[in-house]
């Protein structure tokens, strides 16, 4: 038994030293591929970290299909606003590596900051978003594709809290807490007219949906029981808050989402009473 035993375990041992030399060769073989070589992710549009990064003997990151759950504001006051926040879910939808996981009512809201203007309307997404190699690079690599729908659909620089075409804010990425420097891809299109805005970080949460109805409640349709990093309340409880604060006309839900569009019960009306 001895004998057996012995010549089973030099049998292992070789075939353990056979497949560790196989692994070494083609080891060697990618290396050599991938020498001198940067490879940008399959979608190709720049927004999005290298899925592959490395040469020779530096390290190689691969970063496959990890997502994070963000939520999005959506809001325009300008034009066809029922129209504009529509076609904005679809191009939501189709950024890459994206999928959308539900979208709230849709609400007419008295402006703030600005009130010489026309009633808004807002509606919040929540999406699963590419995560990226880390929260910041996936929340700012986000933030970009917003930024660049908004010029897409016409964004015109206007003063902070002014009108808008389309307004995407990114409200939360996942559970995390950032205060990060955006790239210049990702700058408020109103640092053209306002010069502290190309400074101002990429916050998430985003510092003023704490205390803004118009965010705060078609966010509670989504996520009620979320706690945003920071608050100490859930986001219902803010919601409840705030409309005993602003009243009850200040946001009214007037369309429910069927999954292509939201239907309303009045069929009447455009972006303001």
């Amino acid at each position: 038994m001895n004998v057996i035993n012995v010549c089973r375990a030099k049998a292992r041992d070789e075939r353990i030293r056979g497949q560790r030399a196989r692994l070494g060769h083609e080891a060697r073989q990618l290396a050599g591929t991938l020498d001198g070589l940067r490879v940008q992710d399959s979608n190709g549009n720049g927004l999005h970290a290298a899925t592959v990064a490395g040469c020779g003997r530096r390290a190689i990151e691969v970063v496959v299909g990890r997502t994070v759950r963000a939520y999005v504001g959506l809001g325009a006051n300008v034009g066809d606003a029922r129209r504009t926040l529509t076609q904005a879910v679809a191009a939501l939808a189709a950024l890459p590596g994206t999928r959308i996981r539900g979208v709230s009512r849709l609400y007419r809201t008295k402006p703030v900051g600005v009130v010489d203007q026309p009633d808004f309307l807002n509606a919040v997404v929540a999406l699963d978003v590419p995560a990226g190699p880390d929260p910041a690079t996936g929340a700012t690599n986000l933030l970009v594709a917003l930024k660049a729908l908004e010029r897409e659909f016409g964004r015109h620089t206007r003063r902070r809290w002014g009108p808008r075409e389309l307004d995407l804010d990114l409200l939360l990425f996942g559970r995390h807490r950032l205060a990060i420097e955006r790239p210049p891809e990702a700058v408020p299109l109103s640092a053209a007219i306002e010069p502290g805005a190309a400074a101002r970080l990429l916050e998430v949460p985003h510092p003023s949906m704490h205390d803004r109805l118009f965010v705060l409640a078609p966010l509670a349709d989504l996520a009620p029981r979320r706690a945003p990093p920071g608050w100490g309340e859930s986001v219902a409880t803010a919601a409840a808050r705030r409309s005993r604060m602003e009243g009850a006309s200040a946001v009214e839900p007037i369309g429910t989402w069927d999954g292509a569009r939201w239907r309303f019960a009045d069929q009447v009306g455009g972006t303001s009473r």
